[in-house]
């Protein structure tokens, strides 16, 4: 028997996962000095961020202001490992200078790689689905639902800046340069580091097509679109969006894992308001219903950012609110949704023109 054919979207789907993965694999490790790739490296982090925002926004209507708050996480808890590797025997840096005179109980098991990447893993995703699920069970969404998690995230950055001791405060944790005794701040290190990180973009895309091309991302869709015909079909709709949000909250905890570990640092700044805005500008700059698209927005925005940061240091803020509000008015569906809307007319033009 032959393979079934694959339907346009899933063409597409593939094509785009290619062209990302091609650019990501080859052409940039082929063009871009050490300084430049560890850049790219940086904005990958924020791509699992993104792909994670299309799951809960673009494909169940799910906007969440909050997505900082798992990446600080994912970020913070990969940090404290290699903290404690890099202070080991001794107390870190930080907590010496807070007159802490002991390790925090909570801090133990970061001594351990195995239970550092369990927690990064395992943590974001109970408390992710838990508190949704018990929000969309009174059937609090929209707006709403984006005002409670961009709260929380302003609520996690004043915790996280108010305990000096536990935390390292305003300037976070840094100063760290070894993984498993592998000195992690060369640049060939950095290069491998950078390998990895485009593998595991790549599963994180496939993951998440089969996700949105499988019943349950129809189903997830209908959600979007009439959650009250889907409720009243029998779905149980509150532990489907707790189901994908608690997808995206694991995404953005990788992200910021591998953010840590690209970085060499975490601080409040990646969870606060602002860079939870910015997540989401990534994925609706890339087009919020395109897997690949989100890959693409947040490279693009985080070279934009990293570009206008340092030739308008006071102005850079005011170009993100504006694209944001082009996307939203001019381009719904992002870039990618007008690259298919090109590809269209051209097929269509050049049907026409055919004999």
């Amino acid at each position: 028997m032959g393979m079934k054919k694959l339907s346009p979207q899933r063409r597409s789907d593939l094509a785009g996962m290619a062209a990302v993965l091609l650019l990501l694999a080859v052409v940039l490790p082929a063009t871009l000095d050490p300084f430049r790739l560890n850049l790219v490296s940086k904005y990958l982090a924020f791509a699992f961020v993104a792909i994670g925002v299309v799951l809960t926004w673009g494909y169940g209507g799910v906007l969440s202001l909050g997505q900082g708050m798992f990446f600080g996480l994912g970020g913070y808890m990969m940090a404290m490992f290699l903290k404690l590797e890099a202070s080991a025997p001794e107390l870190p840096d930080f907590m010496v200078w807070s007159s802490v005179d002991q390790l925090p109980s909570w801090w133990v098991p970061f001594h351990s790689l195995g239970w550092t990447v369990v927690g990064i893993l395992a943590i974001p995703a109970v408390l992710a689905y838990v508190f949704s699920y018990a929000i969309f069970k009174r059937r609090v969404s929209g707006v709403y639902f984006a005002i409670v998690t961009l709260s929380l995230a302003l609520t996690l950055t004043v915790v996280v800046v108010g305990q000096q001791g536990d935390t390292g405060g305003a300037n976070g944790i840094t100063d760290f340069r070894t993984l498993l005794g592998w000195d992690i701040a060369g640049d060939d290190a950095k290069r491998v580091m950078y390998f990895i990180e485009v593998l595991a973009v790549a599963l994180v895309m496939a993951v998440s097509l089969v996700i949105v091309r499988s019943r349950f991302g129809k189903i997830l869709i209908a959600i979007r679109d009439r959650e009250d015909r889907v409720r009243f079909s029998g779905y149980n709709t509150a532990h489907m969006k707790a189901f994908v949000f608690a997808v995206a909250a694991v995404l953005s905890s990788i992200g910021g894992a591998f953010y840590s570990l690209q970085v060499g640092l975490i601080a409040p700044g990646v969870i606060g308001v602002v860079a939870s805005v910015e997540m989401v500008i990534y994925a609706a700059v890339g087009g919020r219903l395109s897997i690949p698209g989100a890959v693409i927005g947040a490279l693009l925005i985080g070279f934009l950012k990293s570009y206008l940061s340092e030739t308008f240091p006071e102005g850079w803020l005011y170009f993100l609110g504006a694209v944001f509000i082009l996307v939203v008015w001019a381009m719904p569906n992002g870039l990618a949704g007008l690259g298919d809307k090109l590809l269209r007319r051209s097929r269509r033009d050049g049907a026409e023109a055919a004999p």
